[in-house]
């Protein structure tokens, strides 16, 4: 660290010869004295108004008020260096002046080099002093300014420091918190013993003075010393509440564009929705016709059971066809069960069939063989397929390319993973966009909002799974997610 070349001195000294050899002396050492006083409460004064460099001070001083007591009033106020000059040296003295805190002592009689020596000495640590003072405002400045709670405790786990957001949070002022235990001011619940100190964050819940509760996430970390001992800890922590609403009201708005997204796609799948069930009502009208017929001969009774068996059949084939169709317009709660993703697919079917066979579409399902048991929503996954293989039916239908080929597969992957793929002849996409094409709002569709996708890959992440794209060679595109397997 440099040190002052020349400093500005005030002495203060009751011995007029001795004040004026003070002087000389630092003249000859290179300093200037500003001041000379032989009063303790001239000297407070006069280091309030002209704020020198470093004071020297005779301990014993005429008046009322010492050297020592004048020391810790410049200390106090000016956070001015005070070497003290004193030709007593017992330890009652050296322990009063201890209180001031000062820089340095000086014997009298004392020679030039010592003298420079002590200056040197007091001025290098009043300027490491206040370097280190200044870190430490600038430190208290950016932890009082931040967003999260910070509390200091030392090793006793006595709170050393507290910002206005703990302050806020806890409901304890400063003033009161400063000294306290950790426990009395930070009271938390629902969290396993204390917060590991690793800068981890864990919740839990804070209980603020007025008794409110609130959820938070808190982290810590260890104060370690020189010697790698632990002298206290750092305490972060911020209130968690407005975030969980956010996210309970941004979940909330993925529902409602998810089951908009299942409005349309019903709306998209209403020809073939009349399809299939005029299918079974044709089959039920035929079949009455022919009961009633059979019903006039008692020679008949037999085929009259049977179609009337028949009916009922075909009945209940219409309302499992309404069925699914309602459950995938039902805004229902996310249930999550153990399912078989082929039997959620195959009963998703006949809803596509004939849609596709009416766009001249060549589709196929290749499913596994055996179960896949995954947990999940049935709805949710069955939204997901058919906007996968609804999409791939329009990429197929805008292309110009006469192979017209769309399939479902279902494998069990080696790592116990169900796997579904939707594969198209289109004219797939563009590699650089393949990320991209799951961003909300992002579509290469004439007309299209952008949403499908971007739901999809929320709803499957929610399902603890992966969904990705990829091309198809030699074109088209290929979509897969896997869905982790159940624990039955």
């Amino acid at each position: 660290m440099e040190l002052i070349a020349k400093a500005r001195i005030m002495v203060v000294e009751d011995d007029r010869i001795v004040a004026r050899d003070i002087r000389e002396q630092l003249g000859r050492i290179g300093h200037s004295v500003i001041a000379v006083t032989h009063s303790g409460e001239a000297a407070v004064d006069l280091a309030v108004a002209e704020k020198p460099d470093l004071v020297l001070m005779d301990v014993r001083l005429d008046g009322r008020m010492d050297g020592i007591d004048a020391a810790e009033l410049i200390r106090t106020r000016c956070q001015i260096p005070v070497v003290f000059l004193t030709a007593y040296a017992d330890d009652e003295t050296v322990r009063r002046a201890s209180r001031a805190e000062p820089f340095g002592y000086l014997l009298k009689p004392f020679e030039d080099l010592h003298l420079r020596s002590v200056i040197a000495m007091a001025l290098h640590k009043h300027a490491a002093e206040r370097k280190l003072r200044e870190s430490e405002r600038r430190f208290e400045a950016t932890l009082s300014s931040i967003g999260d709670g910070v509390i200091a405790t030392d090793e006793r786990s006595r709170i050393t420091f507290i910002n206005p957001v703990a302050e806020r949070l806890t409901g304890w002022p400063r003033q009161q918190a400063i000294g306290q235990l950790l426990s009395l001011v930070y009271r938390v619940s629902d969290r396993g013993g204390e917060p590991a100190c690793n800068g981890s964050p864990a919740a839990a819940r804070l209980t603020g003075r007025d008794g409110r509760e609130f959820p938070i996430e808190e982290k810590s970390a260890p104060i370690i010393d020189d010697a790698g001992a632990s002298t206290g800890a750092v305490l972060v922590f911020s209130d968690t509440s407005e975030r969980r609403r956010t996210a309970a009201a941004l979940q909330n708005a993925q529902s409602d564009l998810a089951r908009m997204s299942r409005m349309t796609t019903v709306g998209q799948l209403t020809a073939s929705i009349a399809h299939e069930v005029n299918q079974p009502l044709m089959a039920v009208v035929m079949n009455a016709d022919a009961c009633l017929k059979w019903l006039g001969d008692p020679g008949n009774l037999e085929e009259a059971r049977a179609a009337a068996a028949r009916i009922v059949a075909e009945g209940h084939r219409a309302g499992e066809i309404v069925n699914r169709i309602r459950a995938l317009a039902r805004n229902e709660p996310i249930l999550f069960d153990v399912l078989d993703v082929n039997d959620m697919i195959e009963s998703m079917l006949p809803l596509v069939r004939a849609d596709f066979n009416y766009q001249g579409v060549n589709f196929a399902a290749d499913l596994q063989p055996a179960r896949l048991s995954v947990v999940g929503d049935r709805v949710q996954l069955q939204q997901v397929v058919l906007n996968l293989v609804s999409n791939a039916a329009e990429a197929i239908c805008a292309s110009g390319n006469p192979e017209r080929k769309l399939s479902v597969t279902t494998r069990l992957l080696p790592s116990g993973e169900a796997c579904v793929t939707v594969e198209d002849s289109g004219d797939g996409f563009d590699p650089a966009i393949m990320e991209r094409i799951f961003d909300p709002f992002f579509t290469t569709r004439k007309g299209g909002i952008g949403m499908g996708l971007s739901i999809c890959r929320s709803i499957i992440d929610a399902h603890g799974g992966r969904l990705w794209a990829e091309p198809r060679s030699p074109h088209g595109a290929r979509f897969r997610f896997v869905l982790p397997p159940s624990a039955v």
